[in-house]
């Protein structure tokens, strides 16, 4: 008896022993969420296939990330939409300006009155619209508290 036998004795036992089904790896994706996939790829630009993922599963559709980036590569669409990385502090201004607010308090002396008062005001930068939302000739309380 030599080694060669005996191992091969050990890989037969182990063969029989141990037989698992034949497995071909995951199912693959349906054709119809491929073309949904493809679909929402190309009417929206600027979603990456994370984002398609997670639309997907809106939709009822539970597939993996990157069965649908396997997808978006068998169809030869990119992965991930082109970005403009250089923002400058002045263009993201611009971009937000229409949910920015600038508050501010001032001070005017009324001769005709006497006496000083005090105006809390905000300007919208978008429009540069000023509202007033209050005026007082003792600025306390409520004034000073913060809310």
């Amino acid at each position: 008896m030599t080694p060669g036998t005996v191992l091969r004795w050990h890989r037969g036992l182990v063969a029989r022993k141990w037989t698992y089904p034949s497995r071909t790896g995951r199912p693959p994706v349906d054709d119809t969420v491929a073309a949904l996939i493809e679909r929402m790829a190309h009417e929206n630009t600027g979603w990456g296939y994370r984002r398609i993922q997670g639309e997907l599963l809106v939709f009822g559709h539970r597939v993996s990330a990157s069965a649908v980036r396997r997808v978006l590569e068998r169809l030869r669409i990119p992965l991930t939409p082109r970005r403009d990385t250089d923002t400058s502090w002045r263009n993201f201004l611009r971009a937000q300006a229409a949910s920015l607010l600038a508050c501010d308090f001032l001070s005017r002396w009324l001769r005709r009155h006497l006496k000083r008062v005090y105006v809390f005001f905000v300007i919208e930068i978008a429009t540069r619209h000023v509202h007033i939302l209050g005026t007082t000739a003792n600025p306390g309380g409520a004034w000073t508290t913060p809310v």
